[in-house]
């Protein structure tokens, strides 16, 4: 099991931490998401077959890019 968490500045609400758990929690592998608001931070816990790339393409297609 790896966790890895990212900065994600574009997080500006309750709906935008729902989207982000909701879409993450579908990618293969992934077995825990937790985005926080105040943090603007996003922890995802997950094994093969996901990962980093995966994780971090996942975001980026939900317009939640991690930062630089």
């Amino acid at each position: 099991m790896n966790t890895v968490t990212y900065s994600v500045p574009s997080i500006h609400c309750g709906h935008c931490v729902h989207t982000i758990q909701t879409e993450l929690a579908d990618v293969p592998g992934v077995s825990r998401v937790a985005a926080t608001l105040d943090t603007k931070q996003v922890t995802v816990d997950f094994s093969s077959p996901a990962d980093e790339a995966k994780i971090q393409a996942a975001l980026r297609e939900i317009n939640y890019p991690v930062a630089a």
